[in-house]
C-alpha cells in the first residue's frame, strides 16, 4: 500500500513541484529548496540570494549551511509547524515540515532575508553558530555589496508568508497523495475479475465521497494560494471605496455587482459608477474582469486546474464566458496562456 513507502520524490511529480516552487518564490521573495526527511535535496534552489550562493560554493562554509538545513527542519517537525530561525550569518530562514499521517517526509526550506525591524525578531535563535568567527567575518567583508543586497522584510511579513507555505505545502501533498490513493484503488481493482467495489478496497468511501474530497483539495489550495495575494490598495486610496475592495478580495469566487459595492459603501449604484472611474481610471466591470484574470492566470501558472474549475472558484458564470474574457484581456485563451507559461 502506499503508505507503506510513503517519500516525498514519490508522491510529487518533482518538475510541476518544482514550477510551483519557482513561482512562490517570485511571489514571496524567499528563496526556496526542497528536502527530503533525510534533508537530502530533492528539488534545486529557486531565487538562491547570490550571498548565499557564494558561501554555500565554500567548502569550508558549507557544512554550516547544511547543519541549519538539518536542525531546521528537525525543529519544525518537533513543533509540527513553520519554524523560523536565523543561520549561522544572522539571515532568517524558514523551515516547513511537510508531514502525512505523522509521519514526517520532508522540509520546504525558505529565507534568505533580512529583518528590516530586527528589535521584532529578538527572539529568533541563530540555530548555528559559528567556530570559526575570523572566517565568517572575512567572508562577510569580501561579499559585502552580496550582502547588502538581500531583501528585507518585517517579522510580521516573515510570519505570515511561513504560515501561508505551510498550508499551501501539505494542501498539496494531501491532494497529491489522494491522487494516488486513487491510482492504487483502480490498479488493485484491475488486478482480480471482481466487480469494482469501493467499500472493500476503500471501506467507508463511495467513489462520490472521493470525487468530493478531489474537488475540496483542489478548492483549498486555490483558496490558500489566492487568499494571500496582497490587496493593491494603491489603485485607489479613497477610503468610501474600502468595504467594496475588502468584499472583492475576501469573496474571490463570487460574481459580484456593481450595485452590491455601492451598498456596502452606502451610496447609490449612479454614484458608485461616476466615483470609481474617477478614482481608478476604469468602469467597475473592466476593473473587476482584469482582476479576476490576473488570479486566473496565477491559478494556470501554479495548479493542474480544470479550465472550467478555475472559471468557477472565479465566480464566472459559466466556462465559455471566462474563456472569453480572458482571451479580451490577454489576447489567447486561459489554455495557450498555460501552455506558453510553462515551455518558457
Amino acid at each position: 500500500m502506499i503508505h507503506e513507502s510513503l517519500r516525498i520524490n514519490k508522491i510529487l511529480d518533482l518538475k510541476k513541484w518544482k514550477r510551483l516552487q519557482d513561482s512562490l518564490a517570485t511571489v514571496t521573495k524567499l528563496a526556496i529548496l526542497t528536502v527530503d526527511y533525510k534533508g537530502i535535496p530533492v528539488t534545486s534552489h529557486s531565487s538562491c540570494q547570490s550571498f548565499c550562493q557564494n558561501v554555500r560554493k565554500d567548502p569550508e562554509l558549507l557544512p554550516y549551511c547544511q547543519k541549519c538545513d538539518s536542525r531546521g527542519g528537525l525543529e519544525a517537525v518537533r513543533l509540527n509547524a513553520p519554524y523560523v530561525y536565523l543561520c549561522h550569518f544572522n539571515i532568517v530562514d524558514i523551515a516547513i515540515p511537510i508531514t502525512v499521517d505523522d509521519k514526517y517526509l520532508g522540509a520546504v526550506m525558505a529565507g534568505q532575508v533580512k529583518l528590516s525591524d530586527p528589535e521584532n525578531g529578538h527572539d529568533l535563535e541563530q540555530i548555528v553558530t559559528s567556530k570559526n568567527k575570523s572566517l565568517h567575518l572575512l567572508k562577510e567583508n569580501d561579499l559585502k555589496a552580496h550582502y547588502d543586497n538581500i531583501p528585507t522584510m518585517t517579522y510580521e511579513e516573515v510570519v505570515k508568508i511561513s504560515n501561508m507555505l505551510f498550508l499551501l505545502c501539505n494542501y498539496i501533498i494531501e491532494e497529491a497523495l489522494n491522487k494516488n490513493l486513487l491510482v492504487e484503488m483502480f490498479e488493485k481493482a484491475s488486478g482480480n475479475d471482481e466487480t469494482l467495489n469501493i467499500s472493500t478496497i476503500l471501506p467507508g468511501y463511495t467513489i462520490k465521497n472521493i470525487e468530493s474530497v478531489k474537488k475540496e483539495m483542489t478548492n483549498a489550495i486555490a483558496d490558500a494560494y489566492l487568499k494571500n495575494t496582497s490587496n493593491d490598495t494603491s489603485i485607489c486610496t479613497n477610503p468610501i471605496f474600502k468595504p467594496a475592495f475588502d468584499y472583492i478580495y475576501n469573496h474571490k469566487s463570487e460574481n459580484i455587482s456593481l450595485t452590491h459595492m455601492a451598498e456596502l459603501c452606502h451610496i447609490s449604484s449612479s454614484y458608485f459608477s461616476r466615483l470609481f472611474a474617477k478614482e481608478t481610471g476604469e468602469n467597475f466591470t473592466s476593473y473587476l474582469a482584469k482582476l479576476k484574470v490576473k488570479w486566473a492566470k496565477q491559478l494556470l501558472e501554479v495548479t493542474d486546474m480544470p479550465i472550467s474549475q478555475i472559471s468557477d472558484e472565479l465566480g464566472f458564470n459559466e466556462p465559455g464566458y471566462f474563456i472569453k474574457t480572458f482571451k479580451k484581456i490577454e489576447a489567447i485563451t486561459p489554455a495557450i496562456y498555460r501552455k506558453y507559461y510553462r515551455e518558457t
